[in-house]
Formats: structure tokens, sequence, C-alpha cells
């Protein structure tokens, strides 16, 4: 980790809580992995007392967990744990995606199909972070374009969690073809205001991920 730009309007236990929720959501910080006050500090160029704060705060979002008389680790995410937020993201997902195929701009749909692209290309190169970041992105347009606040503020707080096991599943489960196609359907779908097929195409794609996600625990 490197030192945090401190010129910031956010208090800095928010920055440093920031920094280091995202540092788990990457991966940088790896489940397991002990956070120690004194040398997160002494990377970060703060003091000891933002990094508690931020440590307090990750352990009541469940980003970390507390081991008595051992500190701070960050939290591993369960089989259990990762099936409950594909059951969740399954149902926001289908839901905005029918909003977004009867409310897309069509400038939203050409971005939507320039990320798709883009997609597609990071699957050819096999580069697993453009993957991860471009499969964030499209899920997100097409949130984004749902047009509801609500449902946008839920399914956000929601991404946070998914972005944990995504990196591992662009790792570890070799099913880009199924992705590809999934993607497309859901895309064209879009394209042709057709809210219910966008819907289910979008609830199959969750359901396709959370059977993968099985079998990879299954095999470890």
């Amino acid at each position: 980790m490197n030192k945090i730009d401190i010129r910031n309007y956010k208090p800095l236990g928010e920055i440093v809580f920031d920094y280091l929720k995202n540092a788990i959501i990457s991966g940088e910080l790896k489940p397991g992995e002990r956070l120690m006050e004194i040398a997160i500090a002494e990377q970060l160029g703060v003091s000891r007392t933002p990094v508690r704060e931020a440590i307090r705060k990750l352990e009541k979002e469940k980003f970390i967990e507390m081991v008595p008389r051992k500190g701070a680790y960050v939290s591993s995410t369960s089989l259990k744990d990762m099936l409950d937020v594909l059951e969740v993201r399954k149902l926001l997902e289908g839901f905005a995606t029918e909003l977004a195929a009867e409310r897309m701009t069509d400038e939203a749909l050409v971005s939507l199909l320039r990320t798709h692209k883009a997609f597609l290309k990071a699957l050819d190169d096999g580069d697993t972070e453009s993957m991860v970041s471009l499969d964030n992105e499209f899920h997100d347009m097409i949130l984004q374009a749902s047009d509801n606040s609500k449902l946008i503020e839920i399914a956000t707080a929601l991404t946070e969690q998914v972005q944990r096991y995504r990196l591992s599943y662009f790792t570890e489960v070799n099913n880009f073809d199924e992705l590809r196609e999934w993607h497309k359907k859901i895309y064209d779908a879009i394209e042709k205001k057709d809210a219910k097929k966008a819907g289910e195409v979008a609830k199959r794609h969750v359901e396709l991920i959370e059977k993968a996600v099985v079998t990879l625990n299954k095999n470890k």
C-alpha cells in the first residue's frame, strides 16, 4: 500500500476506510490477512487514530473480523455468503435490466455496446484485470439506465460484496464462452427494448454464475 493524499474534504478516518475497503475489494488485501494498525499507519503516512476508526467501521460492514487477543483480519467470503449475495443480485439485476430495456437512451446504448466489445476483447486477450473492470462497468451501466435511484442505491451497496469474489471468479472459472453468450443476450434484449426478455436473461446469467461458484468450491 502507498501513502494516501490527505488533501481531501473527508475526515481522515473516512479516507483510510475507503482506501482499505477498496484494497479488500480489489484483492490487494486478501482474506485471512492481518491488519496491523502501526504498519498501516506508517505505510499510509497517517496516525493510528484514523486507522483504528477505519478498522472499526470495516468490522461493522463485515469486511474484517476481530479475533480476540489476536487482532483484525480480512474476513473470508464463504460459499454461503457468495450464494446469498448472488441470490439477491439475481433479483435486483433482473429488475434493473427490465427497466433499462425500457428506459436506456440511444446514447447510453451506444456506450453499452462499446463496453461489451471491450469486454470481449479482454476475454480474447486473457486480460483478467480488464475483464473484471469491464464486467463491472457493463452491469453498472445497465443499473444506471434503470433510472431508479433507490434501486441503484441498494444494488450499488451489494456490488461491493460482489466485487470480493469477481476477481477469483474470473481467475478460476473458465467459462468465457458462456459469458460472451449471456452478455450478448442481455445487450440484444435491451437493444430491442424487450423488457421481459432482458429481465429473464439477466437472471439466467446470474444463475449460471451461481452454478459455476458451487462447482468451483466442490472441486477445491
